[in-house]
């Protein structure tokens, strides 16, 4: 989002305002604080303040942030770096222009309370600043008028932006049905089906060209595995900023195509009718979905998914309490992420990869300590969400 408008036009309360809504996980890049206190250089054509915003705003965006870039940002001076940014960006990019006429933005910057900046910046500077509709070419944005109140620029924002339903954390979920003694709520939950999909079309990515730690065990002939959705990258990055020095994510398995999701469910569904001759179709699949997803709602299927362990600093798998990808009747139910019968050591190794993940956006499996999803149907049940924005997709 990129918020822009002359001096005391409200560029600054709008951006945190959006953050006071929206909560963790929104950068603001104040135009104020890289050129005048960073930087402390005057606003010239090729000040170094633009490429150090741009790179600000890129990094955030990597790290899996939501960036407000803010401030008056003349079109003549930033809309090259402004344009750029918002061609780069794979997700959602609005920008908005907060069009107040001079004498409201006088009223407006003698309210202010800070009597120094006051002292140091005059009426006489607002005016010399002042541009008149100093749009973006191109009409790459949205004018928002002097008669709109705070909260109704908020609100606009945050619905253009569909920022409502990007929340970072989410709530707690509460099963309507099902055993209490099991918490867990699986992929064949019909309610995960009935996740509408509003597919984002972002494409997949290659995380072996992005330094990540990568395990073979899952590697398929074309190489899908180390693939994921380019807004799941960004998080995974970081996911990894976040954990505690010496330890790193081991990536085992990403995008899985979706003839080889059905060979894998089918697969573990006839082994516990082997197992379970009495039980009907219904039990099995239900059974079979606490290991591996049902192919049309997979979120590995859709890119939006990752199987990742803790390695330290040489690269040694840490102990999580079981091997990943082992199944509830290998492990005897330790493979589940809050499973009681695993050593404190594992249980402290979960933790960290749990905080991080989490804290990157992730929804854990409860089945599966390495499995993290975002934006699919799953995740989207979890944070009650009305909608996925990852479906499943077929391999290029």
């Amino acid at each position: 989002m990129v918020i822009r408008g002359n001096s005391a036009s409200g560029k600054s309360s709008v951006a945190q305002g959006l953050r006071d809504h929206h909560g963790r996980g929104i950068a603001i890049v104040g135009q104020d604080m890289i050129r005048r206190i960073v930087l402390r250089e005057h606003d010239t054509p090729r000040g170094a303040n633009i490429a150090l915003l741009s790179r600000i705003a890129r990094d955030a965006l990597d790290a899996g942030f939501h960036v407000v870039l803010e401030g008056i940002l003349y079109a003549d001076r930033y809309s090259h770096m402004i344009s750029s940014l918002v061609r780069d960006h794979r997700g959602v990019s609005r920008c908005y222009y907060l069009d107040v006429p001079l004498e409201v933005t006088r009223t407006r910057h003698a309210s202010k309370a800070d009597a120094a900046y006051l002292q140091q910046v005059t009426d006489d500077h607002l005016t010399s600043w002042y541009r008149e509709l100093d749009l973006l070419p191109e009409g790459l944005e949205t004018v928002i008028s002097a008669d709109s109140t705070l909260q109704d620029t908020l609100a606009r924002i945050v619905r253009e932006t569909d920022l409502a339903s990007a929340s970072p954390v989410p709530p707690p979920f509460k099963p309507s049905s099902g055993d209490a003694m099991d918490p867990v709520v699986l992929m064949s939950d019909p309610r995960v089906a009935a996740i509408p999909v509003r597919e984002c079309g972002e494409p997949l990515v290659d995380v072996r060209d992005h330094g990540f730690r990568v395990d073979p065990r899952k590697q398929d002939p074309p190489g899908a595995f180390t693939h994921v959705r380019e807004g799941i990258l960004a998080r995974l990055k970081h996911a990894r900023s976040l954990l505690p020095a010496g330890t790193d994510l081991l990536f085992i398995e990403g995008y899985r195509p979706l003839a080889l999701q059905q060979r894998y469910f089918t697969q573990y569904r006839d082994e516990l009718a082997a197992a379970q001759p009495g039980w009907t179709p219904e039990q099995l699949h239900q059974a079979a979905s606490r290991y591996v997803s049902p192919p049309e709602i997979a979120p590995h299927s859709a890119g939006a998914a990752v199987d990742v362990t803790l390695v330290d600093q040489d690269g040694h798998e840490l102990d999580l309490g079981t091997r990943v990808n082992a199944s509830p009747e290998e492990s005897d139910g330790a493979c589940f992420t809050h499973a009681p019968n695993i050593s404190d050591q594992a249980r402290h190794h979960r933790t960290v990869l749990l905080n991080a993940l989490e804290g990157a956006g992730f929804t854990n499996y409860g089945t599966e300590f390495w499995h993290f999803s975002v934006a699919d149907r799953y995740d989207a049940l979890m944070r009650q969400q009305p909608h996925a924005r990852y479906g499943p997709i077929e391999w290029p």
